[in-house]
Formats: structure tokens, C-alpha cells, sequence
């Protein structure tokens, strides 16, 4: 009987670029990243989909859902998961470099995360803009470029590339928003649960807190906003949707203690 063929701590990294980037339900071999992605490992597609469905065995929020992965995970499928969730900025960024290495660095249009149209310019997560100077500000700025891939990605793949006030589905208007600003809180800059997709328009009034969201996800809108009304457009844009619940991701939702800290740091009517 042949042996079944152990899995690289480097595999098991991109398995779960692939999980964090993957809805629940596309976890299976027919999806068209899962069999590319098993072929260059040299693995079959049910291989590296069970993979994923071990992975998904630890995630709480699909366990609260009532939804259950494979039973079979390992003590290194676990370890794998561990790492991520206590240094989400270093295995964030280590996993899209394993990912993009294995298609040259160049990933098609077809295997892209979440799948988007073609030739758009669709803008990234926000990063101070400065010019790098010294080989190591170089690599510092180039880590930090596929930490955004890999932080967008996660972010509207979860969201299912809607924003989650108003659901606009328009790739090139969406934001994966950090709810701690990135500057001021580099450790949980790739952590997804500190992540939102937003649309541009309110996108800009989380970041300059003129909206925030409660402890039970719903819109909370500042006295600095609704000293402008009335206002069509604050009407459609805002207004709309005070007091509701925005469309929750299914898995890594945003953090309580973090939307906490924004209403009590960023929110203007503190």
C-alpha cells in the first residue's frame, strides 16, 4: 500500500490562504483555484479540499452556526490555525508569497480571489503613502503590498464583495476597511476580524468617525453627520440605514472589543 503523502508546513500555510479566502460553501474540488492550486502541489483536488474542511473544523464561527468541518485535522492542521490567529501579519503575508510563488508570481484572472471583472483598477486598503528609501524600507513596502492582497481579498470574499451597509456589489467602489486605523495598530493589520468591506462614500465616514456600528453590529450615526441633514444624499446614504444591522460575514467577523475601541477613540460624539 502506498503512503499517503505528509503535508509541508509550507502546504499547509497555503491551505489556509485558500480557507481565508474561500466562502464556506466553495471549500469543495470543483472549485477552479482548489484544482489548480492541488495540481502545482501535486495533490488531487479532494486532497486539498478536505484540507480545507479539516480547517474548518476550528473555526468558531462556523461551529456557532452549527456548521462542521471534516474530523480528521491534525495536530499540524491545528498548529497551522494557532499561528495564524496569534500572528496574523507575519503568516498573512507569508501565505500569499507561498500562493503567488506558485504561479510565477502572476495568478490569472481566472484564479483571483474573490473572481472580479476583467482590466478593472480596482483601489486597495489604505496605506500611508511614502516613497521607500534603503533596501530595508524596499522590502518593508513590498511585504506590506501582498499583506493588502492577502487582507483584501479575505476581507470582500467574506463579505461576498458587498458592502455591508448599504450591499453595493461594484468591485472598483469597495474598501476593505480596518476598523483599528493601520497605522496605529500594525499587530492587527491583516487580522480579518479587524476588517470591514465597505463602500468608498462610507468607507470615509467610518474612517473619520462620523458613523460607527453597536454592540449589536447596528448603524450609529455621529451628531456631527446629522448636523447636516437634511440632505438627500445623507438621506440615501446614511440615514437609510441607522439602526440596522449590517450584513455579517460568515466566518471572521469583526471583532466586538475593536468596533468598542472605535466608538470610544474615532466616533466624533465621544
Amino acid at each position: 500500500m502506498a503512503l499517503r503523502k505528509g503535508w509541508t508546513r509550507d502546504e499547509l500555510i497555503i491551505a489556509m490562504n485558500l480557507y481565508c479566502k474561500l466562502p464556506f460553501g466553495q471549500l469543495d474540488s470543483r472549485t477552479p483555484i482548489i484544482i489548480e492550486v492541488a495540481q502545482k502541489l501535486g495533490r488531487t483536488p479532494s486532497s486539498l479540499s478536505m484540507k480545507l474542511c479539516n480547517l474548518a473544523s476550528f473555526d468558531p464561527v462556523l461551529q456557532a452556526r452549527g456548521i462542521q468541518g471534516l474530523r480528521g485535522a491534525s495536530k499540524a492542521d491545528r498548529g497551522i490555525w494557532q499561528e495564524f490567529y496569534t500572528n496574523w501579519e507575519e503568516l498573512g503575508v507569508k501565505s500569499e508569497e507561498l500562493l503567488q510563488e506558485l504561479f510565477d508570481n502572476v495568478i490569472p484572472e481566472e484564479y483571483q480571489l474573490p473572481r472580479q471583472p476583467k482590466s478593472q483598477n480596482v483601489r486597495e486598503i489604505k496605506i500611508p503613502k511614502s516613497q521607500p528609501t534603503g533596501e530595508t524600507e524596499v522590502e518593508a513596502s513590498v511585504k506590506a503590498r501582498i499583506g493588502q492582497s492577502f487582507f483584501r481579498q479575505t476581507i470582500l470574499a467574506n463579505y461576498n464583495s458587498r458592502c455591508c451597509i448599504t450591499g453595493n456589489p461594484i468591485p472598483q467602489l469597495l474598501i476593505a476597511s480596518h476598523i483599528l486605523p493601520w497605522g496605529d495598530y500594525p499587530e492587527h493589520r491583516l487580522d480579518p476580524h479587524n476588517g470591514l468591506c465597505l463602500a468608498r462614500t462610507q468607507d470615509a465616514a467610518f474612517d473619520g468617525g462620523m458613523i460607527t456600528f453597536d454592540e449589536d453590529y447596528r448603524l450609529v450615526l455621529s451628531s456631527y453627520l446629522e448636523s447636516f441633514l437634511p440632505e438627500n444624499v445623507l438621506e440615501h446614504n446614511f440615514v437609510a440605514y441607522h439602526g440596522k444591522q449590517i450584513r455579517l460575514p460568515e466566518k471572521f467577523q469583526p471583532n466586538p472589543n475593536f468596533l468598542r475601541r472605535h466608538r470610544e477613540e474615532i466616533f466624533l460624539d465621544n
